[in-house]
């Protein structure tokens, strides 16, 4: 992992004053361009849990879908979408969480879940942890049970992983700033 860790440091993009003055955006774009890199997140995920015998993968609009869809693939997992409101048609199921200045929506279908299930989110980043709470809210609305949360790279500073409310979930990144 620590290899992993170094290509993927020396791969992320520090932008500066972006989107707004005084923060540096952490850009995981380069990532997608260097495929050897991509393949070796993905297998990365893969190993981390392969021994939790999860029924679903849940990605989290929209870079969530970008890891999540083909860690299903190797995995050979069904995968679901959480999105952001009013972007998938039928029954639908909703969570909304805090932003900087308001709050936002995600949903899912009603059945994207069956009681049960073991599900594993996946996002690019974990910040503030708002975002997975809704999304773990999301699952538990549908009686599954959201067993893990797995992140390309983690804002620790943010303190996200102490702001996930479901202490049982394992919360996994492989690179922290």
């Amino acid at each position: 992992m620590t290899n992993l860790t170094g290509e993927l440091s020396a791969a992320v993009r520090n932008v500066a004053n972006f989107p707004v003055k005084g923060v540096t955006f952490k850009d995981i774009t380069p990532i997608f361009a260097n495929i050897k890199l991509f393949n070796k997140i993905i297998d990365a995920f893969a190993d981390k849990f392969a021994d939790l015998k999860i029924d679903k993968i849940a990605g989290v609009e929209s870079r969530g879908f970008l890891f999540g869809m083909p860690l299903a693939v190797k995995m050979n997992i069904p995968f679901v979408l959480i999105r952001k409101k009013g972007k998938l048609p039928g029954d639908t199921i909703w969570a909304s969480y805090n932003l900087e200045y308001g709050t936002a929506i995600i949903e899912t279908h009603k059945d994207s879940f069956s009681e049960g299930e073991k599900v594993l989110l996946i996002d690019d980043l974990l910040a503030t942890g708002g975002t997975i709470n809704a999304s773990a809210e999301l699952v538990r609305q549908l009686k599954a049970k959201t067993v893990a949360a797995a992140f390309v790279a983690e804002l620790a500073f943010l303190k996200g992983r102490e702001n996930i409310k479901d202490k049982n979930i394992e919360i996994f990144s492989i690179i922290k700033y």
